[in-house]
């Protein structure tokens, strides 16, 4: 864990107990690890406005995660909010924020460019979202790995069938959309890729 987190000791072993539990294929702590690279490489280019909240957004994201339940982002921001205050009481964190953050990845696949202009940070916004979905641009074998994850996942709470028609329905909502990220520096730089992966995972042709 790099050291500008400054979690305690015992904050840092409930996070990752929780990202163990249940076993998980795709969403857990090495997801983290993944988005996190992509939060490096925003910092390095245009970077953060509130780089402490979105550190923590992104390592809370999916703390709570389970395939049969729809209130996981909810729950994952109220663990957050309940592990910070305990943990980094005067550290003068905007837990508002993170929680807010955490709770927008419940809508992925639904927001434009624009929804958050009004938005006192924006930029932070797309590009905390955009780095959650960076997966879509990985290379094809990465993607494949993830793809296959997500449905082992589901595995044994969702029927097969209906897995498949939700999956396919959602990558088909994203290729066609006009911009898949929301930000100029990932439509910029995985765009072309996002795209050649959910075409080849919405025809079937690995």
């Amino acid at each position: 864990m790099p050291e500008s987190f400054a979690l305690e000791a015992s904050q840092e072993a409930r996070l990752r107990e929780a990202y163990a539990h249940p076993p998980r294929a795709y969403h857990n702590f090495g997801h983290v690890e993944e988005v996190m690279r992509h939060f490096d490489a925003v910092a390095e280019g245009p970077g953060w406005r509130q780089p402490r909240e979105v550190r923590l957004a992104v390592l809370y994201h999916d703390a709570i995660y389970e395939p049969s339940r729809g209130d996981n982002e909810a729950r994952s921001a109220e663990f957050a909010r309940e592990e910070i205050a305990a943990a980094t009481p005067a550290a003068g964190i905007d837990v508002d924020r993170v929680a807010g953050l955490i709770e927008l990845t419940a809508r992925h696949g639904r927001f434009g460019p624009g929804d958050f202009d009004d938005d006192a940070h924006p930029d932070d916004v797309r590009h905390f979202l955009d780095c959650d979905m960076a997966i879509l641009g990985a290379a094809p074998d990465a993607f494949d790995a993830y793809d296959r994850g997500i449905a082992s996942e589901y595995r044994g709470h969702v029927p097969g069938w209906l897995f498949r028609i939700n999956r396919r329905r959602f990558l088909k909502g994203l290729l066609a959309r006009e911009r898949i990220f929301l930000s100029d520096f990932f439509h910029e730089r995985l765009d072309a890729r996002a795209r050649a992966n959910l075409r080849r995972a919405v025809t079937g042709k690995r």
